[in-house]
């Protein structure tokens, strides 16, 4: 099962990267995703495993941004591929049974390639232009969710990303995208945490269920 939260990590450092999961977890994160980018993957280790021991201890759900052989040495709960990352069928052979893969989509053609290698989750976006990001694909919008899942037939649970606020969520929602991926916003406050919850009905008895169909 997928939360319908994903709080990915923001930071200036390793360090607030790890302070920030500590928080997202303390305000009620059922899912953080360790993004670090432009780091040493020596760093990265020791970074993904002290978040493994925090996350653990909340319960909470920890996913590698990138490195699947990181999540596997930490036996962290899954992966999350960007379309320039390993390909979701390579980290699949390297990764335990239980761990889940996400992956990253802007078009409709990308979601179907992923889904065509059978990953968990689809984090599709941008919903709008994001700090996080210089690269960026076409923003997507309400009209760009609905134009995909309108034709996107799947049980699999599309993730809406980029720039996303609390005022966002309910008209996201009725695009038929099943939760959100969340860093600027929350990173911002934390308390945002409980009013994203409260607006996707993101208890645990209303996670969205994945599949390898």
């Amino acid at each position: 099962m997928i939360p319908k939260l994903h709080y990915i990590t923001q930071g200036n450092s390793v360090k607030e990267h790890l302070e920030n999961i500590q928080k997202a977890c303390n305000a009620g994160a059922e899912l953080v995703q360790l993004r670090l980018k432009g780091v040493s993957e020596k760093k990265i280790l020791k970074a993904a495993q002290e978040a493994r021991e925090i996350t653990a201890h909340f319960q909470t759900r920890l996913i590698i941004n990138d490195y699947f052989k990181i999540a596997r040495e930490v036996k962290a709960d899954g992966v999350h591929l960007g379309k320039t990352d390993s390909c979701p069928t390579v980290a699949r052979k390297h990764l335990y049974s239980w761990q889940i893969i996400g992956g990253t989509a802007n078009t409709m053609l990308d979601c179907e390639a992923l889904l065509d290698k059978h990953v968990n989750y689809i984090s599709l976006g941008p919903f709008r232009e994001t700090a996080t990001k210089t690269d960026f694909p076409p923003v997507l919008g309400l009209k760009g969710y609905t134009a995909i899942t309108d034709i996107l037939k799947t049980g699999t649970p599309i993730i809406g990303v980029g720039g996303i606020t609390t005022e966002d969520v309910a008209a996201i929602l009725e695009t038929g995208i099943s939760g959100i991926a969340v860093s600027e916003a929350i990173t911002h406050d934390f308390n945002a945490i409980k009013v994203f919850n409260q607006l996707l009905n993101a208890s645990a008895t209303a996670e969205q269920r994945y599949s390898f169909e």
